[in-house]
């Protein structure tokens, strides 16, 4: 029998669904403890089913958790204040990964639980009265959707939690084996997704729950996931070691026309989704739950209860207890703060902070533990004209905002002891090294005999903004993640709430990657239908980033539409490479990267070298550093917890570990 060792249903949270009136939403009751029978009542399923959404709280804006999603790749590399969490994840020589500082540990806990609660729905709930297989699909998503994030990190898991494969276990455990790969995705994963297809509804039960089309977006990926697997193209080692065939002899061909026509399918069959008009309106604040979104960790202003968090705070922590904070968005965010403006004329008198913490998109709280190396924005993103994506991705002006903060003056002194006003750029980071011609640095942090600056930004003739060129981004100065910024509607005239965490749903899955996932099948050889060849699915993408309706650089209203141009210069033959970089430019810095480096095995390719400025104010001369990516990296480690936990010997656990992290 194979156990794990893990605490499941017993003494966790059950979040019970209620309906108010005719809004349907999802009412969350805790509760300490339940019994195996309480799955065999509707409101056990149907409490049960609701603790399924509130799990991705734990996972998605868990700061540390998304740090392995992120940090390492050709998106982010540690900042200034990173502690061993981020530095260990780069794999630049700074740190390691070892099974008890990988925070890929929170996946771990937070899905097998959730899966437990899963199967408790599944075997009990059809036989309840009042309770339609609707409802359970919902439950079979949920597991395929846990065990698909493990099989991505880890390799191989456990089908079995202690009452045989896919059953509800209702004692904790001390015995574990792990099934292959192979198992995991024919068993588990595409079974319960191909269910939850047949039986979820077109349209959500209740906001934000799941339908046809995000099943279809996840059973898509899965088999585009497991195609790369069985492939394997270069020769990455997997575990636990199993031969890299299909136990019913398909091919990876197969699974990659599979994960294209299912992805076709979900594009011609959209329900209630589709794209957003530009790029801004699927990032801006306000506008969270649009139709692009699929799936996401909800968290709300309105209630604490339903955020997961506190909502007013003084200095909420990161994680806090209960978990389920929405806190990643200040590892990526800066010390904008340090940034000074002279109270008199010639630069000198009082240093003002003139650009204070505020509860906005643009700014937020900073934490400087991850930070863009330099290539983000010279190679990634570098069409910031005509594509709009760089400008709904980055906050790359930062504008005064000290009246809100108490500060009176009406006029302060910045670069070139020239004057700004509220509203008015303080720190701009240009758009290429080509507009920094005859910029000017000074030694150290100011100007000498200046008070303002204090970041050791550059000024350029004429300009009342201090400037950083591109090639000027540092561990401790770059663009913050205007995407995923803090939204509120109750700062009234000051500057809010920005020490409480995001109040914001964290996005985990948008119908835009039906796109990219049948682009990418189409690339490995699947057939494609009419209209839908991966040049036709990736310029769907392409003329909606060329669509603008705001510049946030400028903080005003812009309409253009450059979809013709950006259209026209989509290579004639696309590449995997290619739709690396779209899906960087779509998804940047939103905890896809690794997955996708992972998958396509792309990641040394892509991220094995990255150049960045120091970690101390005024250093602009770019490092190139090397980062060492071995075979073993593709998985993560089981997490020590897990293993101290287990009832095994110190050989057994050393083989139930993944290879490397012994």
């Amino acid at each position: 029998m194979k156990n794990i060792s893990i605490k499941f249903l017993l003494g966790s949270a059950l979040l019970i669904l209620v309906f108010s009136g005719c809004k349907k939403i999802l009412e969350e009751e805790p509760r300490s403890f339940y019994e195996p029978s309480f799955f065999k009542t509707e409101r056990g399923v149907q409490g049960g089913i609701t603790s399924m959404y509130g799990h991705l709280r734990i996972i998605y804006g868990q700061p540390y958790y998304y740090n392995t999603l992120e940090t390492g790749t050709d998106e982010y590399t540690y900042a200034q204040s990173a502690d061993a969490n981020f530095r260990d994840m780069d794999l630049s020589g700074v740190g390691s990964i070892t099974p008890q500082s990988s925070r890929s540990d929170n996946l771990w806990g937070a899905a097998f639980s959730n899966i437990n609660t899963a199967s408790g729905v599944i075997e009990n709930g059809l036989a309840v009265p009042g309770i339609s297989a609707s409802l359970i699909a919902e439950a079979r998503f949920f597991r395929a959707f846990d065990y698909f994030l493990l099989v991505q990190t880890f390799g191989g898991v456990p089908l079995d939690l202690g009452a045989g494969e896919l059953k509800f276990n209702t004692a904790p455990s001390r015995k574990s084996v792990r099934n292959t790969v192979p198992e995991v995705y024919t068993k588990a994963i595409f079974p319960d997704l191909i269910q939850a297809i047949a039986d979820l509804p077109v349209t959500p039960r209740v906001t934000g729950g799941v339908t046809k089309t995000v099943a279809r977006l996840y059973l898509a990926k899965a088999y585009l996931t497991y195609a790369w697997w069985l492939q394997n193209p270069n020769n990455i080692p997997t575990y636990p070691a199993t031969p890299r065939t299909d136990p019913a002899g398909q091919s990876a061909q197969s699974y990659f026309q599979k994960a294209y026509d299912i992805a076709v399918e979900g594009i011609n069959n959209p329900g209630p989704y589709g794209l957003e008009n530009t790029f801004y309106d699927v990032h801006v604040g306000g506008n969270d739950r649009n139709k692009e979104m699929l799936l996401y960790a909800d968290h709300t202003q309105e209630s604490e209860l339903y955020n997961g968090a506190p909502i007013v705070t003084g200095f909420d922590g990161e994680i806090g207890n209960p978990p389920g904070r929405n806190s990643a968005i200040w590892m990526v965010t800066w010390n904008y703060t340090v940034i000074t403006s002279a109270s008199n004329p010639g630069g000198t008198g009082t240093a003002i902070s003139s650009v204070q913490r505020e509860a906005a998109q643009a700014l937020g709280r900073p934490y400087t533990r991850m930070a863009p190396p330099i290539g983000v924005f010279t190679n990634t993103f570098a069409e910031k004209t005509l594509d709009s994506r760089y400008d709904g991705t980055f906050t790359t002006v930062y504008r005064g905002n000290w009246p809100k903060g108490g500060t009176p003056n009406p006029v302060l002194y910045n670069a070139n002891d020239l004057p700004v006003a509220p509203g008015d750029a303080i720190l701009t980071f240009l758009d290429s090294d080509a507009e920094a011609a005859g910029i000017v640095y000074p030694t150290g942090q100011r100007f000498a005999g200046k008070v303002s600056n204090n970041i050791g930004a550059g000024q350029l003739p004429g300009r009342a903004d201090f400037v950083i060129p591109p090639s000027g981004i540092s561990r401790i100065v770059y663009p913050g993640l205007w995407k995923m910024g803090v939204y509120r509607t109750d700062n009234g005239t000051g500057l809010g709430s920005p020490n409480a965490t995001s109040t914001r749903p964290f996005k985990i899955a948008k119908f835009s990657e039906l796109y990219f996932i049948a682009a990418e099948a189409a690339v490995k050889g699947a057939t494609t239908v009419s209209g839908k060849n991966a040049r036709e699915l990736i310029n769907v993408i392409r003329a909606r980033a060329g669509k603008w309706r705001f510049s946030n650089k400028s903080n005003a209203a812009f309409v253009s539409d450059n979809s013709a141009a950006l259209t026209a210069a989509t290579p004639g033959t696309i590449d995997i490479d290619y739709i690396l970089a779209e899906r960087s430019r779509e998804y940047f810095g939103e905890g896809l990267r690794w997955s996708d480096l992972v998958r396509t095995q792309k990641w040394n390719d892509v991220a094995s070298t990255y150049a960045i400025g120091g970690a101390n104010y005024g250093n602009h001369t770019p490092q190139t550093f090397n980062r060492t990516i071995e075979p073993r990296h593709y998985l993560r480690p089981i997490p020590q917890s897990q293993l101290d936990g287990m009832e095994a010997t110190a050989e057994e656990k050393a083989a139930y570990q993944n290879p490397g992290y012994q």
